[in-house]
């Protein structure tokens, strides 16, 4: 993960069950994911959300990017 990626995307085993957040705070990275994939816009999430910016949008994102960039083993 990037320097600002790791900055706004926290895990705190404590908080959220240790599930990734926005910034410390107890907006999932899911969350957000999760409106976009229902079609919410990046407008229509701020205002549902008013403590997020958009970079913590660009960053869940990229956190997503990040976690399914991995090589998949297939057994012969």
């Amino acid at each position: 993960m990037t320097s600002t990626l790791a900055d706004r995307i926290t895990v705190n085993p404590n908080q959220c069950g240790g599930r990734p957040c926005i910034r410390g705070m107890r907006i999932r990275v899911k969350d957000v994911l999760d409106m976009l994939a229902g079609g919410a816009s990046e407008a229509q999430i701020l205002a549902d959300f008013p403590d997020l910016e958009s970079a913590d949008i660009r960053a869940s994102i990229a956190c997503a990017a990040s976690y399914l960039d991995h090589a998949v083993l297939v057994a012969a």
